[in-house]
């Protein structure tokens, strides 16, 4: 089985895989468009691709990562965002990539800052012309740590999404379903992604929340409170708010969006 991006256009997919020529495939289609949209694109991966009608800019991991140890969030978006700009000051519309970064969190601290470092990146793509397709083998990594990356994309087969936002629109989006099942993987992604709200309010867009349960807002109310801030939790489901009532949450606010 493989994860096919969500309809959303964010720009910033994940595909965990089991079988390699998934990824290739995939990233095919998706450098495709932004060469056909101006775009620079760029090809990360152990080995090249092979029949393609087009040749992308082949890049090996250890020529933009380090493989010997553990990603620094500021600084990985620190270097897109330098191949970013030179691609638009070469006339370019913007770069895209995709990139098999298997090899870079076979760790569990390779993982943790991995994953810190893909929110950090998600952010810096809501208002620069950059994205991204990021690959992980099932195989090699498991469905746990999959699970781990996937969820802190916008556009993947994870149960649930925590995404960056436009700073106008909230301080985070939520989409997918939240149920005891997505507990741990919540609380997890919340400590990595670090929102960073004004205020003393943590605005979450979750107009993409199809399913959440008593639970995931009990958790939701305690993470804000931990916090010393209100949560605010935009949402079309009406069970939402109908809950937080009931359960009478100090820390959160259910807010019906239209």
């Amino acid at each position: 089985m493989t994860s096919a991006p969500a309809p959303a256009p964010w720009g910033h997919r994940c595909l965990s895989y089991d079988d390699p020529a998934a990824f290739e495939t995939a990233a095919h289609d998706f450098l495709a468009e932004g060469l056909a949209a101006g775009e620079r694109v760029w090809y990360i991966a152990a080995t090249p691709p092979s029949g393609w009608e087009f040749q992308p800019e082949l890049i090996t991991l250890g020529d933009h990562y380090r493989l010997d140890g553990v990603v620094d969030p500021d600084e990985g978006v620190a270097a897109y965002a330098a191949v970013t700009e030179r691609a638009l000051a070469e006339g370019r519309t913007g770069l895209r990539v995709a990139a098999d970064a298997t090899p870079l969190v076979r760790t569990a601290a390779q993982l943790d800052a991995f994953a810190r470092y893909e929110h950090r990146v998600d952010r810096y793509m809501r208002d620069h012309p950059f994205s991204a397709l990021c690959g992980y083998d099932r195989r090699a990594l498991g469905v746990a740590a999959c699970d781990e990356l996937a969820c802190l994309h916008p556009e993947s087969d994870a149960q649930f999404r925590l995404y960056a936002t436009p700073a106008e629109v909230a301080d985070a989006g939520l989409a997918g379903e939240l149920d005891d099942a997505s507990r741990s993987l919540l609380a997890l992604a919340l400590d990595r992604a670090e929102p960073s709200p004004a205020a003393g309010e943590l605005v979450i867009d979750a107009t993409g929340l199809t399913f959440i349960d008593h639970n995931s807002l009990l958790d939701l109310d305690a993470y804000a409170r931990r916090r010393g801030l209100t949560a605010v939790l935009r949402t079309r489901l009406f069970s939402a708010a109908h809950l937080a009532e009931l359960l009478d949450l100090p820390s959160l606010r259910v807010e019906r969006a239209g």
